[in-house]
């Protein structure tokens, strides 16, 4: 019998007190996608939840991007680079977003998908919603559609959940 993604999650997930920060903890996720039977057990959640209501993958850089390229190539769908900003060539969108600890820019390169396409968006954390909030508009000033969010860990506490709308957001754990 295949364990469920979120008993993966919750047994490998590491916390760091303090970091990067002091008042921050981080919960790492890299042990996580370490370990191949708890990763294919997170992109089979995320491929199957959003089944059918997708037709491109985006990925936040930098941990978004491992979980796009799996999930753009479980669906046979195109993927999408969310990258933070000045590192991306050709005409980009961007948008400025905060962080729990201070501000950032993302981008993303116009002209990819057809106007209309659906895009699901996915990223390890949400956290305060700062960046999938500002993820959104970009797929969404490109002339695509948010078909819905996927992230492994939602930080409840932070409630970016609602920075959201009424966006589909599917967590594989929520703490």
């Amino acid at each position: 019998m295949k364990t469920p993604a979120a008993t993966h999650v919750h047994t490998l997930l590491a916390s760091y007190p303090d970091f990067p920060q002091p008042g921050i903890l981080f919960q790492d996720l890299n042990p996580v996608f370490a370990n191949a039977a708890a990763f294919r057990s997170i992109i089979d959640e995320l491929s199957d939840q959003h089944f059918g209501q997708f037709d491109a993958v985006a990925g936040i850089e930098a941990r978004g991007f491992l979980l796009a390229a799996a999930v753009g190539y479980a669906a046979n769908v195109p993927v999408l680079a969310v990258r933070k900003g000045g590192k991306l060539p050709g005409t980009v969108l961007a948008e400025e977003y905060d962080l729990e600890y201070g501000s950032a820019r993302l981008e993303l390169e116009i002209g990819q998908l057809e106007p209309g396409t659906r895009v699901l968006v996915v990223d390890d954390v949400l956290a305060t919603g700062g960046t999938i909030a500002a993820t959104a508009r970009l797929i969404e000033r490109a002339g695509y559609r948010l078909s819905g969010v996927g992230v492994v860990l939602e930080l409840t506490g932070l409630e970016g959940r609602s920075r959201l709308g009424d966006s589909a957001v599917h967590a594989i754990i929520s703490i």
